[in-house]
C-alpha cells in the first residue's frame, strides 16, 4: 500500500458521543473559568466587565443570526444596553436594571423607525428579545455580585450551572437513551437530566453550607432549580438556532461554538439563581 502523501491534511480530532471536541471543550472551559477567578477575587467590580465583554459578544452573535435571516435588530440601542445595563444595576441596584432595560427599548422602538415602516414590528420585536434575553438577564448577575457576600453567591451560581453540564454530559455519555426532546436538541436525554440534578443537589448542598453559611437543604433545592432552568435555557437556544437555521452561533470558542453556545444555561441562572439567593439569604445589600 503506498505511503500517506505528506500534504494529506491530518484528520479532525475525533468529537465525543456528544457531538463535540472534548479536549478543546475542557480547555476552554478551564480558560473562561481562570478568567472568571481572577476577575472575582482581583478586583470585584472587574467581574461587571467580564460580563459586558461577554454579553457584547453574545449579542453580536445573535444579532448576525438573525440578519441572516432578513431580520434587521436596532443594534446601536442594543450594544449600548449591552454596556450599560450591568454597570448601571451594579451601581444603583434594581432600580436601575429596570430603568436601563426600559430606556433601551423605548430607544429601540423610536430608532428603528428611520427605516420605515416595511418589517418594523418584525425588527422592533427581534429587538426588544435581544435586549430582554441578553442585557436584562445579565443585570442579575451585577445584582448578585453587589451583595455583601456577592463573590461567594457568584461563585456558587457558577458552580452550580457548571455541574449542570458536567452532570448531564457524563450521564447522558455512559446511561442516555431516552431524548426529551429530539427534534430541538435529540442529544439530551432523560438520563442526562438526572445526572444534572444529582450532581447539583450535591454541589448546591456543599455550597450552601461550606461558602454562603446557609441550611444545605437551601443549597438542595437550588441545585434541583437551577437544574431546570439551565436545561430550558439549553433547550431555548437550540430552538433559536433551529429556527434562525445555524448550527452554532459563532466560532470564537473551541469545542463549543459561539459565546451563546456556551453560556445558554448561563443566561436564564443568572436571574433564577438571583431569586433564590434573595429568598434564602436575603438582598445582602442596601442600594
Amino acid at each position: 500500500m503506498p505511503a500517506e502523501s505528506a500534504d494529506t491534511p491530518a484528520p479532525p480530532p475525533p468529537a465525543s458521543r456528544a457531538g463535540r471536541n472534548l479536549p478543546a471543550a475542557i480547555a476552554t472551559g478551564v480558560g473562561l473559568g481562570i478568567v472568571v477567578v481572577l476577575s472575582l477575587f482581583l478586583v470585584k467590580w472587574v467581574f461587571v466587565l467580564v460580563v459586558i465583554a461577554t454579553m457584547l459578544v453574545a449579542v453580536h452573535e445573535v444579532i448576525a443570526a438573525f440578519a441572516g435571516n432578513g431580520v434587521k435588530v436596532a443594534r446601536t440601542p442594543v450594544y449600548a444596553a449591552t454596556a450599560v445595563v450591568p454597570a448601571v444595576t451594579y451601581v444603583w441596584g434594581p432600580v436601575g436594571l429596570l430603568a436601563a432595560t426600559g430606556l433601551a427599548i423605548l430607544a429601540a422602538i423610536v430608532w428603528r423607525i428611520r427605516r420605515g415602516y416595511e418589517g418594523y414590528v418584525r425588527d422592533v420585536t427581534a429587538t426588544a428579545f435581544t435586549i430582554v434575553y441578553l442585557p436584562f438577564m445579565s443585570g442579575f448577575l451585577a445584582l448578585t455580585l453587589a451583595a455583601d457576600d456577592g463573590v461567594a453567591r457568584i461563585v456558587t451560581f457558577i458552580l452550580l450551572t457548571i455541574c449542570n453540564d458536567i452532570g448531564g454530559y457524563a450521564a447522558g455519555v455512559l446511561f442516555g437513551k431516552h431524548p426529551i426532546a429530539p427534534q430541538i436538541s435529540p442529544k439530551k436525554s432523560w438520563e442526562g437530566l438526572v445526572g444534572s440534578l444529582l450532581l447539583q443537589a450535591v454541589v448546591g448542598a456543599l455550597c450552601f453550607a461550606f461558602l454562603l453559611d446557609a441550611p444545605w437543604w437551601q443549597g438542595v433545592v437550588a441545585g434541583l432549580i437551577l437544574t431546570v432552568t439551565a436545561t430550558a435555557g439549553d433547550f431555548a437556544e437550540s430552538a433559536i438556532k433551529r429556527d434562525l437555521g445555524v448550527k452554532d452561533m459563532g466560532t470564537l470558542l473551541p469545542g463549543h461554538g459561539g459565546m451563546m453556545d456556551r453560556f445558554d444555561s448561563l443566561i436564564p441562572n443568572a436571574f433564577a439563581s438571583w431569586a433564590l439567593f434573595t429568598l434564602f439569604l436575603g438582598a445582602g445589600a442596601v442600594f
